[in-house]
Formats: structure tokens, C-alpha cells, sequence
């Protein structure tokens, strides 16, 4: 058995596994309807290229798909977390997933500045298998990085401070499995880099935002979502770099796929935030 990940940053990695994949989820919903073409909505991140783009398309059309739209991430969320992207009022979602972060001033039904870096949770976990192998010659799966990070993980200081955790994997040197105990600042250092890259991607945003919206995000402040939100004190650390209120979205792992479903309910009405239609369906 081998495991297989059909998207990576975001974008698709393997085009027939992510088919097989979408296929699979139509299947799953239209069990006994063998000739359903549904329609389907596709998030990608606000910086995905043409070729990126199409390849998306091109996957949910042979999957079987009637019609396939897409939005960008940080609008789902946005629309997700329940802001009023459709109003004059600028708001600021910054959406850290796992291969992407997003980060976006809304106003008007549209995006009015985003920007969109490959540096989310994946990259966490990598600064962390990284670290282990640089100061103790050890060497970590994956997953194993995954849980430190939700465990004891974060971006400032705190309570959390005291806490320890054990580094399970194998010695470099014998190649036999071995146990170090790590206290929660020493895995703040290690995902720094990331924190920085995020804290930099939010704040070249903001230069970029007309003062009027500037404003308004003063007064509302800056929302986070995404599984990134929920890193010990990320709140607090982007707060006292950007100057700006911060808050965390109710279920932030949930809000690009709750908005996602609002747009694919009234997909005609809400139009005008989809990536507009430069793209003809494959003859097949």
C-alpha cells in the first residue's frame, strides 16, 4: 500500500489520482444515479496560474462534472466566516491552510488585494523534521511533526511555555529508534521561519490596501481562519506585528468548504465573486 497525495500547495499534483479521487466523491454522493452531472465548485489558491487553473477544470470535467466553477480561497472563507464581502467595507481574511496561506482584503463582491504564499502547515511540519534532524540527528515522520505542532506548537509566547514533548524517530547516527524530550519554545523556534514568511505575506497586503479599507480594518479587525489559526498564541503574534485587532473564526478548519457551499447553493446570484470564465470545456 502506498500513500498518495494528488494535491500538494494547493494545485493538483497528480492529475489521473485527483480524477480518480473527484470521481469518487460523485460516486459516493449519486450512489445509484450512474448518469449524474453535477455541478461543482472548486477553491484554489488566489495565486494559481492559468496552466494551474485549467488543470483543475479539466479534472472535475472528466470526472464527470456538468459544470465546473471557481473561487478563490480567501473569498470562500470570507464568505464562510460570515463577513460582508458584498458590502462597500473592506475586510481582511487571512486563511492559513496546509500548503497555502492566503491572505485577502475583501470589499464589494470582490478581492480588492491578496496575496498568496506556499508556506502554511506542510511547511510547519517540514521546519520541524528539519530541526530535530539538525539538533539531535533524528529523524521524524511526517505525522509524527504534524501532532507536535497541533500539540505544543506556536507563534508567541505564553502559558504554553512549560509545556514538553517527546521527539520520537530514528537516530541518523545507529539507526535505531530513540526518545528526546523538547519543551515548547525549542518547537516555536523551529517553526519561526514560516511564522515570519505568514506574519511578512499579511503585512505586504496591507501596504498594498487603499487607506479607506485600511480603516476599516482597524475597526473590524483581521480574521483568521484556516487549521493555522488554531497555532498556540498566532492571534496575539500577528496582532502585536500588524497594530490591528485579531480574531479567530468559529471553526476555522471549516470555513473555505461552509463558504464553498454557500457559493454552489447560489451560485447565479453570487456570480460575480467566481474566477471569471476564460475557459473552454475539452471536446471529448
Amino acid at each position: 500500500i502506498e500513500a498518495i497525495r494528488p494535491l500538494k500547495n494547493g494545485v493538483i499534483a497528480d492529475f489521473d489520482v485527483t480524477e480518480k479521487m473527484l470521481r469518487y466523491f460523485i460516486q459516493k454522493v449519486h450512489k445509484r444515479r450512474h448518469l449524474a452531472k453535477p455541478r461543482i465548485v472548486v477553491c484554489v489558491p488566489s495565486g494559481i496560474t492559468g496552466v494551474e487553473q485549467r488543470a483543475v477544470k479539466d479534472a472535475g470535467y472528466a470526472a464527470g462534472a456538468r459544470k465546473v466553477y471557481i473561487i478563490e480561497e480567501p473569498m470562500a472563507a470570507a464568505i464562510g466566516v460570515g463577513l460582508a464581502v458584498g458590502e462597500p467595507n473592506g475586510s481582511m481574511i487571512v486563511d492559513i491552510g496546509g500548503g497555502t496561506t492566503e491572505v485577502a482584503v475583501t470589499s464589494l463582491g470582490g478581492i480588492v488585494t491578496a496575496r498568496s504564499i506556499r508556506i502554511a502547515g506542510d511547511e510547519m511540519d517540514e521546519n520541524i523534521v528539519a530541526y530535530a534532524r539538525r539538533q539531535y540527528n533524528l529523524l521524524l515522520g511526517e505525522r509524527t511533526a504534524e501532532d507536535i505542532k497541533m500539540a505544543v506548537g506556536s507563534a508567541h509566547s505564553g502559558e504554553w511555555d512549560s509545556q514538553r514533548i517527546t521527539f520520537r524517530g530514528r537516530d541518523l547516527l545507529t539507526g535505531l529508534p530513540r526518545a528526546v524530550e523538547v519543551a515548547a519554545p525549542q518547537v516555536r523556534e523551529a517553526i519561526e521561519p514560516s511564522i515570519v514568511e505568514i506574519i511578512n505575506a499579511v503585512r505586504d497586503t496591507i501596504e498594498e490596501t487603499p487607506p479607506e479599507l485600511v480603516a476599516d480594518i482597524m475597526d473590524q479587525g483581521i480574521v483568521l481562519a484556516g487549521g493555522g489559526a488554531l497555532l498556540l498564541g498566532m492571534d496575539v503574534r500577528l496582532a502585536a506585528e500588524t497594530k490591528m485587532p485579531v480574531r479567530i473564526a468559529d471553526d476555522p478548519l471549516t470555513c473555505v468548504v461552509r463558504g464553498t457551499g454557500i457559493i454552489l447553493e447560489e451560485v447565479e446570484a453570487l456570480e460575480k465573486m467566481l474566477v471569471p470564465e476564460t475557459y473552454q470545456r475539452p471536446l471529448r
